[in-house]
């Protein structure tokens, strides 16, 4: 799977140049097979530090490698995805305090989802969509 799409790159980099404001996350990775969730907001110049939210046991804002990403290797061949229906809707500091709420991203996407608070355009990676 393509981690991101060059319209993705290009807002990454945008936000990664404005360090200064609470962005949007641009992109959700997720681990298909356990823990770990990314919401990205921002990418340095060299294309591979990622800054925003990550949940590896604990959400806590911080930076990231996107090769390291890459290069995780899973069962069945299969590697970080990235969730092709987020959309980001809020702030990271949104995210970053509705995680830290209810202990993780996924509960936080559900929590944000349920009240009404994200549109109906993202869907939790963990629970089949509603009809």
């Amino acid at each position: 799977m393509i981690l991101l799409t060059d319209t993705q790159r290009d807002r990454l980099l945008a936000n990664g140049r404005d360090r200064d404001q609470d962005h949007i996350p641009v992109v959700k990775f997720f681990n298909p097979f356990g823990a770990g969730v990314w919401l990205a907001t921002e990418l340095d110049l060299d294309g591979d530090i990622m800054f925003g939210l990550a949940d590896i046991g604990y959400p806590e804002l911080g930076s990231w490698s996107l090769n390291e990403l890459r290069s995780i290797r899973l069962p069945f061949g299969m590697g970080i995805e990235r969730d092709l229906l987020f959309t980001g809707d809020f702030p990271i500091s949104v995210w970053a305090g509705a995680a830290r709420e209810t202990g993780s991203i996924r509960d936080a996407e559900r929590l944000l989802y349920r009240s009404g608070r994200l549109s109906g355009g993202t869907r939790p990676d963990t629970e089949p969509p509603r009809s």
